[in-house]
Protein backbone atom coordinates (compact mmCIF):
# COMPACT_ATOMS: atom_id res chain seq x y z
CA UNK A 1 0.00 0.00 0.00
CA UNK A 2 1.25 3.54 -0.70
CA UNK A 3 2.00 5.92 2.15
CA UNK A 4 -1.05 7.94 3.24
CA UNK A 5 0.71 10.39 5.54
CA UNK A 6 3.16 12.31 3.36
CA UNK A 7 2.78 15.87 2.11
CA UNK A 8 3.31 17.25 -1.40
CA UNK A 9 6.00 15.31 -3.27
CA UNK A 10 8.08 17.57 -5.49
CA UNK A 11 10.00 14.64 -7.01
CA UNK A 12 7.56 11.80 -7.75
CA UNK A 13 9.42 8.93 -9.41
CA UNK A 14 8.94 5.42 -10.75
CA UNK A 15 11.36 2.52 -10.82
CA UNK A 16 12.32 1.07 -14.19
CA UNK A 17 10.62 -2.23 -15.00
CA UNK A 18 13.97 -3.86 -15.78
CA UNK A 19 17.55 -2.74 -15.85
CA UNK A 20 18.68 0.31 -13.96
CA UNK A 21 19.57 3.93 -14.30
CA UNK A 22 23.33 4.48 -14.18
CA UNK A 23 25.36 7.63 -13.57
CA UNK A 24 28.40 8.90 -15.46
CA UNK A 25 29.89 8.43 -18.91
CA UNK A 26 31.99 5.38 -17.94
CA UNK A 27 28.87 3.41 -17.02
CA UNK A 28 27.17 4.41 -20.25
CA UNK A 29 30.04 3.55 -22.59
CA UNK A 30 30.53 0.20 -20.87
CA UNK A 31 27.33 -0.95 -22.58
CA UNK A 32 28.59 -0.24 -26.12
CA UNK A 33 29.34 -3.18 -28.42
CA UNK A 34 32.89 -3.67 -29.69
CA UNK A 35 33.89 -1.54 -32.65
CA UNK A 36 34.37 -0.19 -35.09
CA UNK A 37 31.09 1.73 -34.87
CA UNK A 38 29.38 5.06 -35.34
CA UNK A 39 27.72 6.42 -32.22
CA UNK A 40 25.28 9.27 -32.77
CA UNK A 41 24.30 11.44 -29.81
CA UNK A 42 21.28 13.53 -30.74
CA UNK A 43 19.45 16.08 -28.62
CA UNK A 44 18.33 19.72 -28.28
CA UNK A 45 20.44 22.74 -29.15
CA UNK A 46 20.53 23.99 -25.55
CA UNK A 47 22.89 21.26 -24.36
CA UNK A 48 26.52 22.06 -23.65
CA UNK A 49 27.65 19.93 -26.58
CA UNK A 50 31.35 20.66 -26.11
CA UNK A 51 31.23 19.43 -22.51
CA UNK A 52 29.28 16.37 -23.59
CA UNK A 53 31.78 15.51 -26.33
CA UNK A 54 34.72 15.94 -23.94
CA UNK A 55 33.18 13.73 -21.24
CA UNK A 56 32.07 11.02 -23.61
CA UNK A 57 35.34 10.86 -25.55
CA UNK A 58 37.36 10.74 -22.31
CA UNK A 59 35.31 7.79 -21.07
CA UNK A 60 35.78 5.96 -24.36
CA UNK A 61 39.54 6.55 -24.41
CA UNK A 62 39.81 5.33 -20.83
CA UNK A 63 38.56 1.98 -22.15
CA UNK A 64 41.29 1.94 -24.78
CA UNK A 65 39.07 2.90 -27.70
CA UNK A 66 40.15 5.32 -30.38
CA UNK A 67 37.73 8.23 -30.81
CA UNK A 68 36.93 10.59 -33.64
CA UNK A 69 34.44 13.45 -33.16
CA UNK A 70 32.07 14.98 -35.69
CA UNK A 71 29.85 17.95 -34.74
CA UNK A 72 26.87 17.90 -37.12
CA UNK A 73 26.21 21.59 -36.51
CA UNK A 74 29.24 22.32 -38.70
CA UNK A 75 27.39 20.63 -41.55
CA UNK A 76 24.20 22.71 -41.43
CA UNK A 77 23.33 24.54 -44.64
CA UNK A 78 24.25 28.26 -44.73
CA UNK A 79 20.56 29.18 -44.88
CA UNK A 80 19.45 26.66 -42.21
CA UNK A 81 17.77 29.34 -40.09
CA UNK A 82 15.62 30.55 -42.97
CA UNK A 83 14.66 27.00 -43.86
CA UNK A 84 13.13 26.08 -40.52
CA UNK A 85 11.72 29.36 -39.15
CA UNK A 86 8.09 30.11 -39.98
CA UNK A 87 7.49 33.73 -40.81
CA UNK A 88 5.29 35.79 -38.47
CA UNK A 89 2.16 37.56 -39.58
CA UNK A 90 2.62 40.47 -39.63
CA UNK A 91 6.27 40.24 -40.62
CA UNK A 92 8.46 41.64 -37.89
CA UNK A 93 6.13 40.64 -35.05
CA UNK A 94 8.44 40.57 -31.98
CA UNK A 95 6.09 38.42 -29.92
CA UNK A 96 5.08 35.35 -31.92
CA UNK A 97 5.80 33.34 -35.03
CA UNK A 98 3.68 30.50 -36.36
CA UNK A 99 4.75 27.06 -35.20
CA UNK A 100 7.46 25.81 -37.52
CA UNK A 101 6.47 22.79 -39.60
CA UNK A 102 10.06 22.09 -40.63
CA UNK A 103 12.02 18.90 -40.00
CA UNK A 104 15.52 18.62 -38.57
CA UNK A 105 16.60 17.21 -41.93
CA UNK A 106 15.86 20.63 -43.44
CA UNK A 107 18.95 21.95 -41.64
CA UNK A 108 21.21 20.06 -44.05
CA UNK A 109 21.93 20.18 -47.76
CA UNK A 110 23.35 16.69 -47.36
CA UNK A 111 23.27 14.72 -44.12
CA UNK A 112 26.89 13.86 -43.27
CA UNK A 113 28.09 10.28 -42.84
CA UNK A 114 30.97 8.95 -40.77
CA UNK A 115 33.72 7.40 -42.90
CA UNK A 116 36.96 5.55 -42.24
CA UNK A 117 36.08 4.01 -38.89
CA UNK A 118 39.15 3.24 -36.77
CA UNK A 119 39.76 -0.37 -35.62
CA UNK A 120 37.72 -1.00 -32.46
CA UNK A 121 37.21 2.74 -32.46
CA UNK A 122 34.20 4.97 -32.25
CA UNK A 123 33.18 7.89 -34.40
CA UNK A 124 31.01 10.06 -32.15
CA UNK A 125 28.58 12.15 -34.19
CA UNK A 126 26.89 14.69 -31.96
CA UNK A 127 24.46 17.58 -32.04
CA UNK A 128 20.85 18.18 -33.12
CA UNK A 129 20.22 15.93 -36.10
CA UNK A 130 22.99 13.42 -35.37
CA UNK A 131 20.46 10.61 -35.43
CA UNK A 132 19.97 11.14 -39.18
CA UNK A 133 23.58 10.08 -39.89
CA UNK A 134 22.77 6.33 -40.09
CA UNK A 135 24.60 5.39 -36.87
CA UNK A 136 25.23 1.91 -35.54
CA UNK A 137 24.14 3.09 -32.08
CA UNK A 138 21.79 6.00 -31.31
CA UNK A 139 21.80 7.84 -28.00
CA UNK A 140 19.56 10.76 -27.14
CA UNK A 141 20.93 13.35 -24.69
CA UNK A 142 18.26 15.56 -23.17
CA UNK A 143 17.96 18.64 -21.02
CA UNK A 144 14.43 19.54 -19.85
CA UNK A 145 13.06 22.61 -21.59
CA UNK A 146 12.83 24.64 -18.40
CA UNK A 147 16.63 25.01 -18.40
CA UNK A 148 16.80 26.63 -21.82
CA UNK A 149 13.83 28.88 -21.08
CA UNK A 150 15.34 30.05 -17.79
CA UNK A 151 18.75 30.54 -19.38
CA UNK A 152 17.40 32.82 -22.09
CA UNK A 153 15.04 34.67 -19.75
CA UNK A 154 17.77 35.38 -17.19
CA UNK A 155 20.76 35.72 -19.51
CA UNK A 156 22.68 32.89 -17.82
CA UNK A 157 23.31 31.08 -21.09
CA UNK A 158 22.90 33.74 -23.76
CA UNK A 159 24.72 32.02 -26.64
CA UNK A 160 24.02 28.73 -28.38
CA UNK A 161 20.58 28.02 -26.97
CA UNK A 162 18.71 28.17 -30.26
CA UNK A 163 18.80 25.49 -32.90
CA UNK A 164 19.84 27.84 -35.70
CA UNK A 165 22.18 30.07 -33.73
CA UNK A 166 25.12 28.19 -32.15
CA UNK A 167 26.99 31.48 -31.98
CA UNK A 168 24.03 33.81 -31.51
CA UNK A 169 22.27 35.16 -28.41
CA UNK A 170 19.34 33.00 -27.36
CA UNK A 171 15.78 34.12 -28.01
CA UNK A 172 12.57 32.85 -26.43
CA UNK A 173 10.59 33.35 -29.64
CA UNK A 174 13.00 31.01 -31.40
CA UNK A 175 12.80 28.46 -28.60
CA UNK A 176 9.02 28.40 -28.36
CA UNK A 177 7.94 28.46 -31.97
CA UNK A 178 10.86 27.00 -33.94
CA UNK A 179 13.24 24.91 -31.84
CA UNK A 180 10.73 23.10 -29.70
CA UNK A 181 8.27 21.99 -32.38
CA UNK A 182 11.06 21.01 -34.79
CA UNK A 183 13.11 19.13 -32.21
CA UNK A 184 10.07 17.52 -30.56
CA UNK A 185 9.01 16.00 -33.88
CA UNK A 186 12.55 14.75 -34.42
CA UNK A 187 12.80 13.24 -30.92
CA UNK A 188 9.39 11.61 -31.22
CA UNK A 189 10.28 10.02 -34.55
CA UNK A 190 13.46 8.56 -33.09
CA UNK A 191 11.93 7.32 -29.83
CA UNK A 192 11.27 3.73 -31.03
CA UNK A 193 14.94 3.20 -31.92
CA UNK A 194 16.87 5.14 -29.25
CA UNK A 195 19.46 2.81 -27.69
CA UNK A 196 20.16 4.95 -24.61
CA UNK A 197 18.45 7.95 -23.02
CA UNK A 198 20.86 10.38 -21.34
CA UNK A 199 19.73 13.01 -18.83
CA UNK A 200 22.30 15.82 -18.72
CA UNK A 201 20.95 17.80 -15.76
CA UNK A 202 24.13 16.69 -13.96
CA UNK A 203 26.38 17.52 -16.88
CA UNK A 204 29.59 16.04 -15.47
CA UNK A 205 27.95 12.75 -14.49
CA UNK A 206 24.81 12.34 -16.61
CA UNK A 207 22.28 9.67 -15.69
CA UNK A 208 21.23 7.25 -18.40
CA UNK A 209 18.94 4.33 -19.13
CA UNK A 210 19.05 1.88 -22.01
CA UNK A 211 16.39 2.45 -24.64
CA UNK A 212 14.63 -0.90 -24.32
CA UNK A 213 14.18 -0.38 -20.57
CA UNK A 214 12.94 3.17 -21.14
CA UNK A 215 10.30 1.99 -23.60
CA UNK A 216 9.30 -0.94 -21.39
CA UNK A 217 8.89 1.37 -18.41
CA UNK A 218 6.73 3.80 -20.39
CA UNK A 219 4.60 0.90 -21.61
CA UNK A 220 4.07 -0.10 -17.97
CA UNK A 221 3.33 3.45 -16.77
CA UNK A 222 0.68 4.07 -19.40
CA UNK A 223 -1.50 1.41 -17.77
CA UNK A 224 -2.03 3.31 -14.52
CA UNK A 225 -1.95 6.72 -12.79
CA UNK A 226 1.25 8.72 -13.30
CA UNK A 227 2.54 12.03 -11.95
CA UNK A 228 4.96 14.34 -13.70
CA UNK A 229 7.74 16.23 -11.99
CA UNK A 230 6.37 19.63 -10.90
CA UNK A 231 8.32 22.86 -10.77
CA UNK A 232 7.68 26.57 -10.30
CA UNK A 233 9.20 29.56 -12.03
CA UNK A 234 9.12 33.25 -11.17
CA UNK A 235 7.54 36.32 -12.75
CA UNK A 236 7.12 39.96 -11.66
CA UNK A 237 3.63 39.22 -10.31
CA UNK A 238 4.51 35.99 -8.49
CA UNK A 239 3.45 35.12 -4.95
CA UNK A 240 4.80 32.99 -2.12
CA UNK A 241 2.16 30.33 -1.46
CA UNK A 242 4.01 27.44 -3.06
CA UNK A 243 7.23 28.48 -1.35
CA UNK A 244 5.64 28.53 2.10
CA UNK A 245 3.20 25.64 1.70
CA UNK A 246 4.95 23.25 -0.69
CA UNK A 247 8.61 24.00 -0.05
CA UNK A 248 9.66 25.24 -3.48
CA UNK A 249 12.58 27.69 -3.58
CA UNK A 250 12.83 29.06 -7.13
CA UNK A 251 15.80 31.16 -8.19
CA UNK A 252 13.62 34.16 -8.99
CA UNK A 253 12.33 34.53 -5.44
CA UNK A 254 8.64 33.72 -5.99
CA UNK A 255 6.48 30.82 -7.11
CA UNK A 256 4.40 32.50 -9.78
CA UNK A 257 3.76 29.70 -12.24
CA UNK A 258 3.57 26.06 -11.17
CA UNK A 259 3.98 23.47 -13.89
CA UNK A 260 1.94 20.55 -12.57
CA UNK A 261 1.13 19.04 -15.96
CA UNK A 262 1.95 21.03 -19.10
CA UNK A 263 2.57 18.19 -21.51
CA UNK A 264 5.07 19.84 -23.90
CA UNK A 265 7.41 20.58 -20.97
CA UNK A 266 6.46 17.89 -18.44
CA UNK A 267 8.74 15.00 -17.51
CA UNK A 268 8.40 11.71 -15.65
CA UNK A 269 11.25 10.75 -13.32
CA UNK A 270 12.50 7.17 -13.74
CA UNK A 271 14.87 5.66 -11.20
CA UNK A 272 15.10 4.57 -7.59
CA UNK A 273 14.73 7.23 -4.93
CA UNK A 274 18.12 8.31 -3.66
CA UNK A 275 19.83 7.02 -6.78
CA UNK A 276 20.39 8.36 -10.29
CA UNK A 277 17.24 9.23 -12.20
CA UNK A 278 16.38 10.23 -15.76
CA UNK A 279 13.60 12.63 -16.63
CA UNK A 280 11.68 11.30 -19.64
CA UNK A 281 9.36 13.66 -21.54
CA UNK A 282 5.73 12.96 -20.69
CA UNK A 283 4.99 13.44 -24.38
CA UNK A 284 6.69 10.12 -25.18
CA UNK A 285 3.86 8.31 -23.39
CA UNK A 286 1.49 9.86 -25.94
CA UNK A 287 3.80 9.23 -28.90
CA UNK A 288 4.56 5.59 -28.16
CA UNK A 289 1.15 4.65 -26.72
CA UNK A 290 -1.39 7.19 -27.98
CA UNK A 291 -4.53 5.07 -27.64
CA UNK A 292 -3.57 3.75 -24.21
CA UNK A 293 -2.77 7.21 -22.89
CA UNK A 294 -5.33 9.42 -24.61
CA UNK A 295 -8.04 7.01 -25.68
CA UNK A 296 -9.00 6.14 -29.23
CA UNK A 297 -11.44 9.01 -29.81
CA UNK A 298 -9.20 11.63 -28.22
CA UNK A 299 -6.25 10.34 -30.25
CA UNK A 300 -8.33 10.57 -33.41
CA UNK A 301 -9.13 14.23 -32.64
CA UNK A 302 -5.82 15.47 -31.23
CA UNK A 303 -3.24 13.07 -32.64
CA UNK A 304 -0.45 12.62 -30.09
CA UNK A 305 -1.00 16.05 -28.52
CA UNK A 306 -2.07 15.74 -24.89
CA UNK A 307 -4.81 18.40 -24.92
CA UNK A 308 -5.38 19.45 -21.27
CA UNK A 309 -2.98 21.08 -18.81
CA UNK A 310 -3.02 21.74 -15.06
CA UNK A 311 -0.86 24.52 -13.62
CA UNK A 312 -0.84 26.97 -10.73
CA UNK A 313 -0.90 30.77 -10.76
CA UNK A 314 0.35 31.95 -7.37
CA UNK A 315 -0.34 35.61 -6.54
CA UNK A 316 -0.62 35.19 -2.74
CA UNK A 317 1.83 37.82 -1.56
CA UNK A 318 2.23 38.93 -5.18
CA UNK A 319 0.45 41.16 -7.67
CA UNK A 320 -2.17 41.11 -10.39
CA UNK A 321 -1.57 39.16 -13.56
CA UNK A 322 -1.56 41.21 -16.72
CA UNK A 323 -4.96 41.76 -18.33
CA UNK A 324 -5.04 39.51 -21.39
CA UNK A 325 -7.02 37.14 -23.58
CA UNK A 326 -6.19 34.13 -25.76
CA UNK A 327 -6.56 33.55 -29.51
CA UNK A 328 -9.89 32.51 -30.92
CA UNK A 329 -10.01 29.21 -32.81
CA UNK A 330 -9.64 30.42 -36.40
CA UNK A 331 -6.96 33.00 -35.51
CA UNK A 332 -5.02 30.33 -33.60
CA UNK A 333 -5.00 28.07 -36.65
CA UNK A 334 -4.35 30.64 -39.34
CA UNK A 335 -1.92 32.99 -37.57
CA UNK A 336 -0.16 30.83 -34.99
CA UNK A 337 -0.44 27.34 -36.49
CA UNK A 338 -2.03 25.44 -33.59
CA UNK A 339 -4.91 23.12 -34.54
CA UNK A 340 -6.82 23.98 -31.35
CA UNK A 341 -6.85 27.00 -29.10
CA UNK A 342 -6.11 28.13 -25.56
CA UNK A 343 -9.41 27.89 -23.67
CA UNK A 344 -8.82 28.21 -19.92
CA UNK A 345 -10.50 27.96 -16.54
CA UNK A 346 -9.48 29.28 -13.12
CA UNK A 347 -10.25 27.16 -10.04
CA UNK A 348 -9.67 29.05 -6.78
CA UNK A 349 -7.73 26.70 -4.49
CA UNK A 350 -6.86 29.40 -1.93
CA UNK A 351 -7.33 33.16 -1.62
CA UNK A 352 -6.73 36.06 0.73
CA UNK A 353 -9.60 38.26 2.00
CA UNK A 354 -10.80 40.62 -0.70
CA UNK A 355 -9.04 38.84 -3.55
CA UNK A 356 -10.69 39.12 -6.96
CA UNK A 357 -10.72 37.67 -10.44
CA UNK A 358 -11.06 39.99 -13.44
CA UNK A 359 -13.25 38.37 -16.07
CA UNK A 360 -15.36 39.56 -18.99
CA UNK A 361 -16.42 42.90 -20.41
CA UNK A 362 -18.70 45.24 -18.54
CA UNK A 363 -22.09 45.91 -20.12
CA UNK A 364 -21.05 49.27 -21.55
CA UNK A 365 -17.39 48.55 -22.32
CA UNK A 366 -16.22 50.32 -25.48
CA UNK A 367 -13.35 48.44 -27.19
CA UNK A 368 -12.25 51.61 -29.02
CA UNK A 369 -11.92 53.56 -25.77
CA UNK A 370 -10.23 50.57 -24.17
CA UNK A 371 -7.69 50.45 -26.97
CA UNK A 372 -6.91 54.16 -26.67
CA UNK A 373 -6.33 53.71 -22.94
CA UNK A 374 -4.07 50.70 -23.57
CA UNK A 375 -2.00 52.75 -26.04
CA UNK A 376 -1.83 55.71 -23.64
CA UNK A 377 -0.62 53.42 -20.87
CA UNK A 378 2.17 52.13 -23.10
CA UNK A 379 3.18 55.45 -24.64
CA UNK A 380 2.68 57.84 -21.70
CA UNK A 381 2.48 55.67 -18.58
CA UNK A 382 -1.14 56.70 -17.99
CA UNK A 383 -2.97 54.20 -15.73
CA UNK A 384 -5.80 52.40 -17.50
CA UNK A 385 -9.30 52.58 -16.01
CA UNK A 386 -9.61 48.79 -15.98
CA UNK A 387 -12.87 48.80 -14.01
CA UNK A 388 -14.59 50.73 -16.82
CA UNK A 389 -14.07 47.82 -19.17
CA UNK A 390 -13.54 44.61 -17.18
CA UNK A 391 -15.72 43.06 -14.49
CA UNK A 392 -14.33 41.99 -11.11
CA UNK A 393 -15.63 39.01 -9.15
CA UNK A 394 -14.92 37.72 -5.64
CA UNK A 395 -12.27 34.97 -5.67
CA UNK A 396 -14.27 32.49 -3.58
CA UNK A 397 -12.40 29.29 -2.73
CA UNK A 398 -13.89 26.43 -4.75
CA UNK A 399 -15.31 28.63 -7.51
CA UNK A 400 -14.45 27.86 -11.13
CA UNK A 401 -14.25 30.69 -13.67
CA UNK A 402 -14.68 29.71 -17.33
CA UNK A 403 -12.41 31.59 -19.76
CA UNK A 404 -13.17 30.71 -23.37
CA UNK A 405 -10.80 32.08 -25.99
CA UNK A 406 -11.19 35.81 -26.57
CA UNK A 407 -12.41 36.57 -23.02
CA UNK A 408 -10.42 39.31 -21.22
CA UNK A 409 -9.26 38.14 -17.80
CA UNK A 410 -6.63 38.18 -15.06
CA UNK A 411 -6.16 36.74 -11.62
CA UNK A 412 -5.93 39.47 -9.05
CA UNK A 413 -3.41 39.55 -6.22
CA UNK A 414 -3.96 37.17 -3.33
CA UNK A 415 -5.02 34.02 -5.20
CA UNK A 416 -3.81 30.50 -5.72
CA UNK A 417 -5.41 29.57 -9.03
CA UNK A 418 -5.45 26.06 -10.41
CA UNK A 419 -5.60 26.54 -14.16
CA UNK A 420 -7.46 23.72 -15.89
CA UNK A 421 -6.96 24.59 -19.49
CA UNK A 422 -6.30 23.51 -23.03
CA UNK A 423 -2.64 22.64 -23.54
CA UNK A 424 -1.54 25.64 -25.69
CA UNK A 425 0.06 27.96 -23.12
CA UNK A 426 2.33 30.38 -24.96
CA UNK A 427 -0.29 32.74 -26.38
CA UNK A 428 -1.19 35.35 -23.76
CA UNK A 429 -2.33 38.38 -25.76
CA UNK A 430 -1.73 41.10 -23.17
CA UNK A 431 -3.53 44.42 -23.04
CA UNK A 432 -2.28 45.97 -19.80
CA UNK A 433 0.36 45.13 -17.20
CA UNK A 434 -0.35 47.71 -14.49
CA UNK A 435 2.60 49.89 -15.63
CA UNK A 436 5.10 47.39 -14.21
CA UNK A 437 8.75 47.87 -15.13
CA UNK A 438 11.38 45.23 -15.75
CA UNK A 439 14.75 45.05 -13.96
CA UNK A 440 16.15 47.63 -16.37
CA UNK A 441 13.27 50.04 -15.70
CA UNK A 442 11.62 49.51 -19.07
CA UNK A 443 7.92 48.91 -19.65
CA UNK A 444 6.91 45.44 -20.73
CA UNK A 445 6.17 45.09 -24.45
CA UNK A 446 2.56 44.04 -24.94
CA UNK A 447 1.03 42.25 -27.98
CA UNK A 448 -2.17 44.24 -27.62
CA UNK A 449 -2.88 44.33 -31.38
CA UNK A 450 -3.24 40.55 -31.31
CA UNK A 451 -5.40 40.94 -28.21
CA UNK A 452 -7.89 43.32 -29.80
CA UNK A 453 -8.01 41.15 -32.93
CA UNK A 454 -9.30 38.33 -30.71
CA UNK A 455 -11.37 40.18 -28.10
CA UNK A 456 -14.84 38.63 -27.82
CA UNK A 457 -17.17 41.63 -27.56
CA UNK A 458 -20.40 39.61 -27.72
CA UNK A 459 -20.39 38.21 -24.17
CA UNK A 460 -20.59 41.02 -21.62
CA UNK A 461 -22.49 42.21 -18.56
CA UNK A 462 -24.82 39.68 -16.94
CA UNK A 463 -24.02 37.06 -19.58
CA UNK A 464 -20.51 36.79 -18.16
CA UNK A 465 -21.84 35.79 -14.75
CA UNK A 466 -24.49 33.49 -16.18
CA UNK A 467 -22.23 31.66 -18.65
CA UNK A 468 -18.76 31.81 -17.11
CA UNK A 469 -19.34 31.62 -13.34
CA UNK A 470 -21.40 28.47 -13.18
CA UNK A 471 -22.98 26.83 -10.19
CA UNK A 472 -22.25 23.13 -9.52
CA UNK A 473 -24.66 20.58 -11.02
CA UNK A 474 -24.69 17.15 -9.40
CA UNK A 475 -23.82 14.45 -11.91
CA UNK A 476 -24.09 11.47 -9.55
CA UNK A 477 -24.11 10.93 -5.79
CA UNK A 478 -24.03 8.29 -3.09
CA UNK A 479 -23.67 7.95 0.67
CA UNK A 480 -21.21 10.69 1.66
CA UNK A 481 -19.95 11.50 -1.83
CA UNK A 482 -20.94 13.26 -5.03
CA UNK A 483 -19.51 14.15 -8.41
CA UNK A 484 -20.58 17.49 -9.81
CA UNK A 485 -20.01 19.40 -13.03
CA UNK A 486 -18.53 22.77 -12.16
CA UNK A 487 -17.71 24.00 -15.65
CA UNK A 488 -18.72 23.12 -19.22
CA UNK A 489 -19.38 25.19 -22.34
CA UNK A 490 -20.38 24.16 -25.86
CA UNK A 491 -17.35 25.90 -27.37
CA UNK A 492 -14.87 24.14 -25.04
CA UNK A 493 -13.80 20.54 -25.74
CA UNK A 494 -13.27 19.61 -22.09
CA UNK A 495 -15.28 19.77 -18.90
CA UNK A 496 -14.29 20.30 -15.27
CA UNK A 497 -15.87 18.18 -12.54
CA UNK A 498 -15.41 18.06 -8.78
CA UNK A 499 -15.53 14.94 -6.63
CA UNK A 500 -16.50 15.62 -3.01
CA UNK A 501 -15.99 12.84 -0.44
CA UNK A 502 -16.68 12.72 3.26
CA UNK A 503 -14.15 10.85 5.44
CA UNK A 504 -14.23 7.05 5.20
CA UNK A 505 -16.23 7.02 1.98
CA UNK A 506 -15.06 6.58 -1.59
CA UNK A 507 -16.15 6.71 -5.21
CA UNK A 508 -15.70 4.38 -8.15
CA UNK A 509 -14.92 5.73 -11.59
CA UNK A 510 -13.94 4.50 -15.03
CA UNK A 511 -11.88 6.21 -17.70
CA UNK A 512 -14.23 4.61 -20.26
CA UNK A 513 -11.75 5.11 -23.06
CA UNK A 514 -10.55 8.67 -22.34
CA UNK A 515 -7.93 9.95 -19.89
CA UNK A 516 -8.76 11.78 -16.67
CA UNK A 517 -6.67 14.34 -14.78
CA UNK A 518 -7.16 14.68 -11.02
CA UNK A 519 -5.99 17.28 -8.49
CA UNK A 520 -6.56 17.28 -4.74
CA UNK A 521 -7.96 20.78 -4.17
CA UNK A 522 -9.00 20.37 -0.51
CA UNK A 523 -8.34 17.86 2.24
CA UNK A 524 -5.30 15.78 3.15
CA UNK A 525 -5.29 13.55 0.09
CA UNK A 526 -6.68 10.45 -1.52
CA UNK A 527 -5.69 6.96 -2.63
CA UNK A 528 -6.35 5.83 -6.19
CA UNK A 529 -6.88 2.09 -6.46
CA UNK A 530 -6.69 0.48 -9.89
CA UNK A 531 -7.39 -3.00 -11.18
CA UNK A 532 -4.05 -3.61 -12.89
CA UNK A 533 -1.67 -0.85 -11.74
CA UNK A 534 -1.88 -1.00 -7.95
CA UNK A 535 -2.50 2.02 -5.74
CA UNK A 536 -1.24 5.57 -5.85
CA UNK A 537 -1.44 8.15 -3.05
CA UNK A 538 -2.20 11.74 -4.05
CA UNK A 539 -1.54 14.50 -1.49
CA UNK A 540 -3.15 17.93 -1.29
CA UNK A 541 -2.22 20.12 -4.31
CA UNK A 542 -0.82 17.21 -6.33
CA UNK A 543 -1.97 16.41 -9.86
CA UNK A 544 -2.08 13.01 -11.52
CA UNK A 545 -2.99 11.66 -14.96
CA UNK A 546 -5.16 8.57 -15.21
CA UNK A 547 -4.48 7.16 -18.69
CA UNK A 548 -7.38 5.89 -20.78
CA UNK A 549 -6.05 2.33 -20.51
CA UNK A 550 -6.52 2.36 -16.71
CA UNK A 551 -10.23 1.57 -16.98
CA UNK A 552 -12.10 1.18 -13.67
CA UNK A 553 -10.57 2.77 -10.56
CA UNK A 554 -11.61 3.81 -7.07
CA UNK A 555 -10.80 6.99 -5.13
CA UNK A 556 -10.66 6.76 -1.35
CA UNK A 557 -10.28 9.91 0.81
CA UNK A 558 -7.55 10.14 3.44
CA UNK A 559 -7.76 11.99 6.75
CA UNK A 560 -10.57 13.37 8.86
CA UNK A 561 -11.71 16.19 6.57
CA UNK A 562 -13.82 16.32 3.44
CA UNK A 563 -11.70 15.83 0.31
CA UNK A 564 -12.30 17.73 -2.92
CA UNK A 565 -10.79 16.50 -6.18
CA UNK A 566 -10.88 18.56 -9.35
CA UNK A 567 -11.24 16.32 -12.40
CA UNK A 568 -10.94 17.20 -16.08
CA UNK A 569 -11.70 15.15 -19.16
CA UNK A 570 -12.35 15.59 -22.86
CA UNK A 571 -16.11 15.53 -23.39
CA UNK A 572 -17.88 13.32 -25.88
CA UNK A 573 -19.18 15.06 -28.99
Amino acid sequence: MPSTSRSYDARPSYEPVAGQVVAGWPAAVAELPPGPLTLSVDGPAALDWALLADGLSAALRSRGREVELMDVRHHYAPDAAERITARPAPVGDPFFTPLSEARVGDLFDTVPRAEGLPDDGVVVVFGPGAGLCEPDVLWYADLPKRYAEAAVAHGHLPVGVNLTGPGEPGQLVGLFYTDWPVLDRHRDAQAPRIDRWIDTQEASAPASLDGATMRGTLEHLVRGPVRTRPYFNSTPWGGQWAASELGFTPEGGNTALGYELIAPEAGVLIGRRGGPQVEIPFQLLCVLHPKAMLGEEVHRTFGTSFPIRFDYLDTIGGGNLSLHCHPQEQYMREVFGWPYTQHETYYITASEPGAQVLLGLTEHADPDVMRRQVEDAIAQGTPMAVEDHIQTHPATVGQLFMIPAGTPHASGAGNLVLEVSATPYLYSLRFYDWLRKDAAGASRLLPYAHGFANLDTTRRGDDVTKDLIQQPRTLRAGDGWREEIIGALPEMFYAVHRVVMAPETGITDDTAGRFHILNVAAGQGAVLETRHAGSHFLAFAETITVPAATGPYRIRPVGGDEVHIVKALVVER
